[in-house]
Formats: C-alpha cells, sequence, structure tokens
C-alpha cells in the first residue's frame, strides 16, 4: 500500500497565488476562493508588501537588528511603567511594529541567517509571539513564514537549519502553537495569521523533518488541528489544517498512535462522514475531503488504531460510502485496504456488515468512473481491490464466513475466477516486459543489481501479480472441486502452468521483508510455501 506524498509546499501570499495553484491542489490563503480575492480578508497580507528594498550586506542586517532590539527594549519599559494606560505605550507599539516590518528584508538575504542568531536576535523574535497585543504576535507569525519560505530557503540548506534550530531552541514550535489559541478565523487579519502559522510550521518540517514529530511531542497542535476540522463550514485554514495533519501522520508511527489515543480515528471519521452522500463542491474541498483520507489511512497502520476503526464502525461508514458511489468511492477502499491488512477482525466485520455484496461488483471492474486519469484511477482501484481480496483470505481461515468467501468464487460459472486470471495476464505481461527491458540495458552495457531489478518490476504491478497468486493458492488449498477444475481449464487455456504461479509465489517469498517484525515475515512466508507445495 502506497501513501500519498505530501512533500508538494504551497504558495503563501495571495500575491503569489493564481488560477494555476488552485489547479494544482495549492490551498489558497484566506480571503481567495475560486480565483476571486476578497480585498478586505488580505488587508493583512498586503500589509507586508508595501517595505522598501534595502541593499543587505552585514552592516545593514546589524543596524536593522539593533533598530529592533531599541524599540522592543522602548516598548518593554513603556508597558511595564505604565500597564494601565494604554495611550502612553501605543506609539511604541506601532514603532516595534514598523520595525518588524523592517526585519523582513532579511528574507532577501538567507545566507546572513547564521549572523542573526548570533547576535540573539531570535530570542527577542519568538518572545513577541507571547506579546499581548495580538497584532504584534501576529507581526512576528508573518515575519517567520517569510524567513522560513521555501522560495527564501532554497539553496540555502545550511544557513535554514541554522534558523531552524535556533527558533526551535527559543520555543517557537510551543509560541506559535500557544498564539493559534488566542487567534479567530472570524477576524480576517487573524485567519490570515493563522494561515501564516500552519505555513511556517510547514517550513520548518521541510527544513528539519524530525520537526514533524517534535511539535507533537512539544504542544497540543494535533488537538488543535482536530477541533480545527470539527468545525462545519469549509475554509482555506480547514483545508490547509486537514493537510498539515496529513503531513504530520505520513512517516511518523509515533504520530499515528498518539492521535490514535486522542480519539483521533473517530474524529477523522465524523469529518468524512459528512461526504458520505454529497461531493465536495469545489477543488479546494475535494482536496479537503482526499487530505482526510490520506489521514486515516496513515491513522491505520499502528493495529491499536484498527482497532479503534472497527469500534467506531470505520468499516460500515466506507461500505455506505461505496454504496453511495460518490467521489469518496474509491478512498473508502483504499480505507478499507489498510485497515483489513494483517488484522482478522476487520475482515470478519466487512464480511458481517455484508461488504462482499459491495467488493465484488467493483473487483469485476464494475467501478463509477472518476473525473481524473480515469485509465490510471481505474487501475489503481484494482490494485487495491486485490490487496483487499487477500486481505479477506489471510484473515478469514475458516467457519461460514470462509465458506462465503469461497463460494463468491464459484457463482456465476466462477466469473471471479475468470476475471482473477484476466488481471493475472494483464500485470504478468507488464513484468516481463519490464524485464525484457533490462535484458536490452544489459546488452547495452548499463548493468542494474537485482535489488533495483526487483524493485523495477514492483513498480510495474509485481507486487499486485503476487497478491494474485497468493489468491490463486488460497483457492486451489480449499481443496473446492468446481474452483480447482477452473483454474486448471484457465491456465490450459491461457497456455500457463502451475509451476508459473509457483515461480512468482517463489519470488514473493524470497523477497518477503520483516516490516511487520520477524515472527510476522515467517509465518508469510510459511503459508506462501504451503501454497508451492499444494500447487
Amino acid at each position: 500500500m502506497e501513501m500519498s506524498n505530501h512533500n508538494s509546499k504551497r504558495k503563501r501570499d495571495a500575491d503569489d497565488y493564481d488560477e494555476d495553484d488552485n489547479e494544482a491542489g495549492r490551498p489558497a490563503p484566506p480571503g481567495v476562493s475560486n480565483g476571486e480575492i476578497d480585498l478586505s480578508l488580505l488587508e493583512a497580507l498586503e500589509k507586508s508588501q508595501q517595505n522598501p528594498v534595502e541593499a543587505l550586506d552585514l552592516k545593514t542586517v546589524k543596524k536593522l537588528v539593533l533598530s529592533f532590539e531599541r524599540r522592543l527594549k522602548e516598548n518593554i519599559a513603556a508597558r511595564l511603567k505604565y500597564p494601565d494606560q494604554p495611550e502612553k505605550f501605543a506609539d511604541s507599539e506601532v514603532e516595534l511594529h514598523d520595525e518588524i516590518q523592517k526585519l523582513k528584508v532579511l528574507a532577501g538575504g538567507p545566507e546572513f541567517y547564521p549572523e542573526l542568531v548570533n547576535l540573539g536576535t531570535v530570542a527577542s523574535i519568538t518572545s513577541l509571539l507571547n506579546h499581548e497585543n495580538t497584532d504584534i504576535a501576529i507581526d512576528v507569525v508573518a515575519l517567520l513564514q517569510d524567513l522560513t519560505d521555501e522560495d527564501v530557503l532554497e539553496d540555502n540548506d545550511e544557513p535554514a537549519q541554522v534558523l531552524v534550530d535556533a527558533l526551535i531552541e527559543n520555543n517557537a514550535l510551543e509560541l506559535l502553537v500557544q498564539n493559534l489559541s488566542r487567534l479567530s478565523d472570524a477576524d480576517p487579519d487573524e485567519s490570515a495569521a493563522i494561515y501564516n502559522t500552519l505555513a511556517t510550521i510547514e517550513n520548518f518540517i521541510e527544513v528539519k523533518p524530525s520537526v514533524a514529530e517534535l511539535v507533537c511531542e512539544r504542544t497540543k497542535i494535533m488537538k488543535w488541528l482536530l477541533g480545527r476540522l470539527k468545525v462545519k463550514e469549509f475554509d482555506s485554514n480547514k483545508q490547509y489544517a486537514s493537510e498539515i495533519l496529513a503531513i504530520l501522520l505520513q512517516n511518523s508511527s509515533a504520530n499515528q498512535k498518539r492521535l490514535g489515543q486522542m480519539n483521533g480515528v473517530d474524529a477523522i471519521l465524523q469529518a468524512v462522514a459528512a461526504y458520505k452522500s454529497k461531493d465536495p463542491k469545489t477543488s479546494d474541498e475535494e482536496e479537503l475531503v482526499e487530505n482526510l483520507f490520506d489521514s486515516l489511512c496513515c491513522l491505520l497502520m499502528p493495529l491499536e488504531n484498527k482497532e479503534r476503526f472497527v469500534k467506531s464502525e470505520g468499516v460500515e461508514l466506507m461500505i455506505i460510502i461505496m454504496n453511495q458511489k460518490k467521489l469518496c468511492y474509491g478512498s473508502a477502499i483504499r480505507a478499507l485496504d489498510f485497515a483489513m491488512t494483517n488484522y482478522p477482525p476487520a475482515c470478519e466485520r466487512f464480511v458481517d456488515v455484508m461488504g462482499l455484496k459491495t467488493a465484488f461488483p467493483a473487483f469485476m471492474g464494475k467501478i463509477p468512473l472518476s473525473k481524473k486519469n480515469k485509465k490510471r484511477y481505474k487501475e489503481e482501484l484494482e490494485e487495491r481491490l486485490v490487496s483487499l481480496v487477500a486481505s479477506l483470505f489471510g484473515g478469514i481461515l475458516r467457519g461460514s464466513r470462509r465458506d462465503r468467501l469461497l463460494s463468491k468464487f464459484v457463482e456465476n460459472e466462477c466469473e471471479k475466477i475468470d476475471r482473477l486470471m484476466e488481471l493475472y495476464i494483464r500485470y504478468s505481461d507488464r513484468v516481463k516486459k519490464e524485464a525484457a527491458e533490462f535484458d536490452q540495458l544489459e546488452l547495452d552495457d548499463l548493468e542494474m543489481d537485482e535489488d533495483e531489478k526487483y524493485n523495477r518490476k514492483l513498480e510495474v504491478g509485481l507486487y499486485t501479480l503476487q497478491l494474485i497468486a497468493v489468491i490463486l493458492g488460497h483457492l486451489w488449498t480449499s481443496e473446492h472441486p468446481r474452483i480447482r477444475a477452473r483454474i486448471e481449464l484457465l491456465l490450459k487455456q491461457l497456455k500457463l502452468t502451475k509451476q508459473d504461479v509457483k515461480d512468482i509465489l517463489q519470488e514473493y517469498h524470497d523477497n518477503i521483508g520483516d516490516f511487520n517484525g520477524p515472527e510476522e515475515k515467517e509465518r508469510t512466508q510459511s503459508k506462501i510455501q504451503r501454497f508451492i507445495s499444494a500447487l
């Protein structure tokens, strides 16, 4: 099973946002919807664009920093001296705001970031995220977003690392997330700041991937994100929250388990349930739904979350979504594939709630077509459904459920076995074609090692071919006379032998990794060996 990749970065500012960004699935900043810009909502974002450009050198950097530190000191002093008289410190606040805006010019010279860190300015900047005046904290969020923007940090890996490390050391993650709790989407400036905060956290992760776990360990970001997803109305910040959640879960077992313990499986299922019988209204909302399903599939990696999924009636919800045949149809199949892989209770629940009746028409190719690349979409679902059927056979070994599963391959003159062999031929041909290309490369003196060859074959469908062979192994070892007779007939018609299937199973056996632990590897290899011996 493959996860979607969330490494693509987002454009942040409305000035940079155009219809191409929308088509690429990037969330628009607050105030941009379907290419139309609400100027009142964008006022906060536009203010930051009006700074005079100043030629940057070390002298200028020190001058900017000194001026900023001076205004900060004056503001702190004024607030301490006149805590209950805002008019007495208002001027110093305006001046501090102006100095923060001037610091944005530093984004034009990331090579000076180490100097910024050496001067101790990072501590001063991050401390302002706690400022009593929310507007000042908002200024700092915008500054941090500018300084860490992907376009700025491109080809400046070392300075980027230095800055992000210093920001983390000075509690920027904690302060950014704490600040979120006092921001409201109802206020345009604060809504823009929420967006910029999420953008900054994503920028940190881009520079330093370990931040994905760090921010979840040190802050309540996950709780905030789940809360934001519970808001029924759709907007760009809800969409961005869904994306950040998917990024945090993507490659982190610790985060997947952490969110599971926070009732995250149920929360995501509730968010997904809103789309069980209706489609998203816009491409941006469609992106939100994809992010929710990406998060759900990531959550379903740890065993304990599969259990939570079954208890929260996730299997039933996915079957309802499939039966509605809306946009989420394919995503529901993907989620079921993750839930049922190496987890028999999900397979048993699937059979008990009439999942076979829903899944097998899809297995036979009756799939509602997507607006996307129809050929690739259909192929991806075919691969998911093969994996799902293989999981059913692996998870339901005996009893009436097993009989119901096997009966599906006997009914209608064994049409499911015919379909299985049709898929076998298609994927086998692809793998053979790829292998022939290896031979040609070797004739051209371009050598490939065995691991590289195997991975290339996996990319063109070897894993699906292996699962088809596994399903054939299960069917053969059922010793059902009609099933065996049909398999033998089809092999003969297709000019294949059982040895061809054995060869695929043997290659699978020899390459099983221990991702799920040595015991699971041994168990799987033992099962495959039984199929090879029986065929």
